[in-house]
């Protein structure tokens, strides 16, 4: 069982940056493989970046690659989510999420939403232009 909690959301400034935390309960934290995904109004939830449960590995949504950087500590049991150069586009509730990684078998399956077990309750993040 994981429990994730969501954090540093805000509101900024178009070009601007916001840093997103997930903190995880449970010391399996290291065993599973997490990802960020985010719901806009009206939209259904899609994947943004997700990265394995050794840190070796990521994985980007086009729509955030080269803006947006995932980060985790497996000492700390946190994930880290990176936004710069943000565009109102970006608006949404983002989620953390948690997938086994013996379930996680490619790089792609990563970005599966299915293939997470565990969600955070999510954080806004809103981008005015």
């Amino acid at each position: 069982q994981v429990q994730l909690v969501e954090s540093g959301g805000g509101l900024v400034q178009a070009g601007g940056s916001l840093r997103l935390s997930c903190a995880a309960s449970g010391r399996t934290f290291s065993s599973y493989a997490m990802g960020w995904f985010r719901q806009a109004p009206g939209k259904e939830r899609e994947f943004v970046a997700a990265i394995s449960w050794s840190g070796a590995s990521t994985y980007y949504a086009d729509s955030v690659k080269g803006r947006f950087t995932i980060s985790r500590d497996n000492a700390k049991n946190t994930m880290a989510l990176q936004m710069n150069i943000l565009k109102p586009e970006d608006t949404a509730a983002y989620y953390c999420a948690a997938a086994p990684g013996s379930r996680i078998t490619t790089v792609q399956e990563m970005g599966v939403m299915t293939e997470y077990d565990y969600w955070g309750q999510g954080t806004q993040v809103t981008v005015s232009s």
